[in-house]
């Protein structure tokens, strides 16, 4: 009896990598939330190339100390275009937006990434050709988007522009990471993830560092201990634990399975918006949420179709 119970139960890397995936969509979900917070006190791009210089520099520690090369210094050029696209712009755009636009729904936009990517692609060269069921994915997921955003901009006085602002800011993220993970699949696809991503932190924190500085944010930078934790979660479960979990999902499972994160990562971060914020969530939000995530699982089965293609690495925000 005990050996078929055995038998029956899958093998202890298999369980441990549904627990990974499992840690992905638990974290990732709620990094929308934990930006919010540290809005509070801490501006946007200081936020970021504080949590990422600080993930990039453990992680880059970490791999010296167990006697690991990082990245030759002639791939540093396109690590430093990976930082400014996937985290300078990528990351940068959504805690712009986070400002105005409430955690919930910024995450329900950046699930649009793959609209994006199938855009990126049809136009480089050798890339995918967009095809029906692309085009019926992006008018559904562009109509979810319409529902979501187009009542709040038409009130236009009162605060209409921020959450038009917030909206474009969020589709600049989209296009940052997608343009990123195009470049980086061409220019640095063939080096080991972890040290990659050590370096492509190291340079995004640098660049969205210089950034906030340009920007005069350091004036407005409050120390809290809320918004301290909230930028060592950030940093610490977002970016370095949500990271190692995730790549180990990727090891074991099909990546056809781990790419449901990006599903329930929205799922999440609305609850946590409505349930600890209080941010707004009625049925035309449901509606809205519904179609982008309908058009995202018509595009995201149409590429899957295509051939292997494997989700960019990354804590998405």
């Amino acid at each position: 009896m005990r050996s078929e119970t055995s038998a029956s139960r899958p093998p202890a890397h298999l369980r441990r990598a549904y627990v990974a995936w499992a840690t992905i969509c638990v974290i990732w979900g709620t990094t929308y939330f934990a930006i919010k917070v540290a809005l509070e006190s801490v501006p946007p791009f200081l936020m970021g190339g504080l949590r990422y210089l600080f993930a990039g520099g453990l992680l880059a520690g970490w791999q010296i100390a167990r006697g690991s090369r990082l990245p030759a210094r002639a791939t540093w050029p396109a690590f430093a275009a990976l930082g400014a696209l996937m985290l300078g712009l990528g990351n940068g755009g959504v805690v712009v937006a986070e400002q105005w636009v409430p955690s919930g729904l910024a995450a329900v936009v950046i699930a649009t990434t793959p609209f994006w990517m199938v855009g990126v692609e049809a136009v480089v060269p050798g890339g995918e050709r967009l095809r029906a069921t692309h085009v019926l994915g992006l008018t559904a997921g562009f109509l979810g988007i319409l529902v979501l955003v187009g009542p709040e901009i038409a009130r236009g006085a009162g605060g209409g522009w921020r959450v038009a602002a917030g909206f474009l800011a969020l589709q600049i993220s989209c296009a940052g990471w997608s343009i990123g993970s195009v470049y980086g699949r061409r220019r640095t696809g063939h080096v080991d993830p972890v040290p990659a991503a050590a370096l492509q932190m190291l340079f995004g924190g640098a660049v969205m560092l210089a950034a906030g500085t340009l920007l005069g944010e350091w004036p407005r930078l409050r120390v809290t201990a809320t918004g301290t934790a909230a930028v060592l979660y950030l940093a610490l479960a977002g970016a370095l634990a949500g990271f190692v979990a995730y790549l180990y999902a990727l090891r074991h499972l099909p990546v056809s399975f781990v790419s449901l994160y990006a599903y329930v990562n929205p799922v999440i971060a609305v609850a946590l918006g409505t349930l600890l914020l209080g941010e707004p969530f009625d049925l035309r939000m449901a509606a809205g949420v519904v179609l982008v995530l309908a058009g995202m699982a018509v595009v995201s089965a149409a590429r899957s179709r295509a051939g292997p293609d494997s989700p960019p690495a990354g804590d998405g925000q």
